[in-house]
């Protein structure tokens, strides 16, 4: 009867893997480095677990998480309520509805759909402030943020990689 429950405490600690992997993202990436104006272009690790886990870790990671994720970190950020969450869900269901053309194909692939969503994402930050100011804010951190999350994506698709090949094979 013991055996019964540690295998299920096991099984529900590898299920939060991506749940928990991915709030651990967030935190890493709020965290505050002494370089000048970082936080504006801050990459997003966040949309890259979230992205990463909605592609083979679906049934793992839901639409529902995202959304608290999200707004969780509008909540320790200070930024308006609900705008990580809105990116955040949109790009998982965006993920979600081409999830079968990223598995089985090559990681360059699967770096090109990430590039597309952190423009995608940028953009649609980049038009939710803009609309909530009522003017057009410079695009210029915007673009350096989704440059530098194309840029680091394959360090943090490894370690997701190998947490998914090792605890959730």
């Amino acid at each position: 009867m013991a055996v019964g429950i540690w295998q299920r405490l096991d099984q529900a600690g590898r299920n939060s893997v991506p749940f928990s992997t991915t709030v651990a993202a967030m935190l890493v990436g709020m965290m505050p480095l002494q370089l000048p104006d970082y936080s504006f272009v801050a990459p997003p690790l966040t949309l890259m677990a979230i992205y990463y886990w909605a592609i083979y870790r679906p049934d793992l990671l839901k639409p529902y998480m995202a959304f608290g994720i999200g707004v969780l970190q509008d909540l320790l950020a200070g930024s308006p309520l609900g705008m990580s969450a809105l990116v955040y869900v949109l790009a998982y269901w965006l993920v979600l509805t081409q999830r079968r053309y990223f598995l089985g194909n090559s990681f360059w692939f699967l770096w090109l759909g990430f590039a597309l969503v952190a423009v995608g994402a940028g953009a649609v930050q980049w038009v939710a402030y803009s609309l909530m100011t009522a003017h057009l804010v410079a695009p210029g951190n915007v673009v350096a943020q989704a440059l530098l999350a194309i840029v680091l994506f394959p360090l943090p698709a490894w370690c997701f990689s190998k947490l998914h090949r090792s605890l959730l094979s």
